[in-house]
């Protein structure tokens, strides 16, 4: 243990004195807001580690943190394990909102009575069946019951968490608040909220409008906000507080403040959607192989409708044999923690050298190790080496999957579930198994080579398509935003706004945007313009910075 006045952030990092405050805070709660690229959970890991490190959090209580994605949870996770250690990092709960309320569920299901109880063995499915099964859309409301119900649980719950961070608060919904209320409201519990109001793009969804204030009023959160900018270059930075102005006028930052001309950003227009895919394909090429940018640091944003908009781009890239991942159809699925492990457990025995997932493997199933002195450690070590030294001789990968069902039966549904709190659902985590073998099967159609096939689905190696809903909170060196028009931002003007920010600021250097004067009807679409017209509101915060 440290005092809390010897404390300092871990790594040496230098935190802004809003940060400082708000890490290094121990009474009280916090609406912390901050732009793109202001280290918001980073912040809350070097909380986590001032809290447990100084035993602000004092054994045996814990801190919980809830976020909206599971990539999401997982990234704070192994962040405060980074900066704290292992050990310390026990007491760190990393939930989402609907892991959050099945651990409640689980635990005190048998509050739930008549029409909503629940069996032992209850699963979650597409239709609701008395009993035996219940939606996803029904567990924070089943939670939210619980809680309304017992006071003895809400008092189990406040007498466990001293601690609660809520991330990307800006689009928690009147239910997910609700929960949090019932939870928390009226307890000694420190909460730190952060997010941005700028990137709430979640109102389809339900996001609550005004919940900063809200949530402000309701816990006496003292606000603040962090204005640095870790990610951009100062071209990008100086067209960000341009749209700032219009989103957010009492949030730009001075003249000055973003002085240099690093970073570029560039708009391009064509007649139409086949032209612009063989100009961007091109340019892809000539930044991987000329520029030698990483292919996983260059992003393709669109405003929606991935397949639809980028079919033509995506052909190109295929005649190019450039790898590219459509997030629309990988993203939540990379993320799982069972695909994750499937796919390392390949990657060591059919890579040639694959240290890094040797060593994450290795650490999941350490924890199998741990839970029940199996061993199965040192018997799947055994098997890779077997596996791999015949995969050498033969160069035949035919057998990937029965490789992928070893691993499976020798782990049993027992360990397997203490991956995630939702694969205590086991039809849940049999289709995420199903649609991973789908999935992998599907690439390799395209690539014959397994390792690249691998690499293409965890995306180390691959340029990603994906919807700027998708894009919250990544970051890559080169950004290519298609179709800037009108006929894709078609919702709420202020929305769309806050959506078009949230893109062009996930560029750490270097910004493309589209448009073109028409694009023909691509297969399976519905709604659909052929005649284009450039978004200039959008477009002329480029030119003004240019």
């Amino acid at each position: 243990m440290i005092s809390t006045d010897d404390w300092t952030p871990a790594d040496s990092l230098i935190l802004e004195p809003s940060a400082m405050t708000v890490v290094t805070s121990t009474e009280g709660c916090y609406a912390l807001t901050a732009g793109p690229g202001a280290g918001k959970t980073e912040m809350l890991a070097q909380r986590a580690d001032f809290l447990l490190r100084t035993q602000t959090c004092r054994y045996p209580k814990r801190i919980l943190a809830i976020s909206f994605k599971t990539d999401a949870s997982g990234n704070l996770r192994d962040r405060v394990i980074k900066r704290c250690g292992h050990e310390l990092a026990t007491r760190f709960d990393s939930f989402t909102f609907h892991a959050f309320a099945k651990k409640i569920i689980d635990r005190f299901r048998l509050i739930l009575t008549g029409h909503d109880a629940l069996d032992s063995d209850y699963k979650i499915g597409e239709v609701r069946v008395h009993r035996k099964q219940i939606t996803f859309g029904e567990l924070v409301p089943f939670a939210i019951s619980i809680l309304e119900s017992s006071d003895m649980v809400r008092n189990i719950i406040k007498n466990t968490y001293t601690d609660v961070f809520l991330d990307e608060f800006q689009d928690c919904t009147n239910l997910q608040y609700k929960l949090i209320k019932l939870a928390f409201l009226g307890t000694n519990a420190r909460i730190v909220s952060v997010g941005d109001s700028k990137q709430r793009i979640m109102g389809w969804a339900g996001a609550l409008e005004g919940v900063f204030k809200t949530y402000a009023d309701d816990f006496s959160a003292t606000p603040l906000r962090l204005y640095l900018n870790f990610r951009s270059k100062p071209r990008l930075l100086r067209l960000q507080n341009e749209i700032i102005r219009v989103l957010e006028p009492e949030s730009v930052m001075p003249d000055g403040s973003f002085d240099g001309e690093e970073g570029e950003i560039l708009i391009e227009s064509f007649t139409d959607a086949q032209a612009e895919a063989v100009f961007l394909a091109g340019q892809i090429q000539n930044w991987l192989e000329v520029e030698h940018v990483p292919a996983h640091e260059v992003a393709i944003l669109i405003s929606k409708q991935v397949d639809l908009y980028a079919h033509c781009l995506m052909d190109e890239l295929n005649r190019l044999n450039i790898p590219f991942r459509n997030e629309q159809q990988l993203q939540d699925l990379s993320s799982e923690p069972i695909s994750q492990l499937l796919i390392d457990f390949l990657l060591c025995i059919y890579g040639e050298y694959e240290p890094k997932s040797w060593i994450e493997l290795n650490e999941k199933i350490s924890i199998f190790d741990d839970f029940d002195q199996s061993n199965v450690a040192f018997k799947i070590g055994s098997y890779i080496q077997k596996e791999s030294k015949a995969y050498k001789q033969s160069k035949d990968h035919s057998n990937w999957w029965d490789n992928v069902y070893f691993l499976l039966e020798i782990l049993e549904t027992k360990r397997l579930i203490m991956l995630s709190p939702s694969y205590e659902s086991i039809d849940h985590l049999s289709q995420l198994i199903i649609k991973l073998k789908q999935e992998l099967e599907s690439i390799l159609s395209l690539e014959s080579n397994l390792i690249n096939a691998l690499i293409r689905f965890s995306g180390d190696n691959a340029i990603r398509l994906l919807t700027i809903h998708k894009s919250k909170g990544l970051e890559f060196d080169t950004v290519i935003m298609m179709a800037v028009e009108k006929e894709i931002f078609f919702g709420k003007e202020y929305d769309e706004r806050c959506a078009f920010f949230v893109g062009v600021s996930r560029a750490k250097r270097r910004l493309l945007l589209t448009h073109t004067d028409s694009r023909n009807r691509p297969p399976n679409s519905k709604r659909w313009s052929i005649n284009r017209t450039p978004y200039d509101e959008f477009l002329s915060y480029c030119r003004l910075v240019q």
